[in-house]
């Protein structure tokens, strides 16, 4: 199953620098239902992402409050021109 979803990159104010993209609270649901018995640790699920023309192999993984977060690379950020606080469209392919 292939899910879009829009919403912005935003940046995690820690060590590192890592940049993610949140899914909302509807499309977080549906995964969760749709994936139950196929979590991996952390309740982490193996997903294909895709923002504009780069796609590349990660996990999605569940917050607190029940959303889950997609970590976007450097290196996809850089080939796509995205940068923190930028609108994007996702693509998110569910084994």
């Amino acid at each position: 199953m292939t899910l879009r979803v829009k919403g912005k990159i935003w940046r995690y104010p820690g060590v590192g620098g890592w940049h993610f993209f949140t899914m909302g609270k509807r499309i977080s649901s549906r995964i969760k239902a749709l994936m139950k018995g196929q979590l991996r640790g952390f309740g982490s699920i193996r997903v294909k992402a895709r923002i504009g023309k780069t796609e590349w192999s990660t996990s999605i993984f569940p917050t607190k409050e029940g959303m889950y977060v997609l970590p976007v690379k450097a290196g996809v950020r850089r080939n796509e021109g995205i940068d923190d606080g930028d609108m994007v469209v996702v693509r998110v392919e569910l084994p």
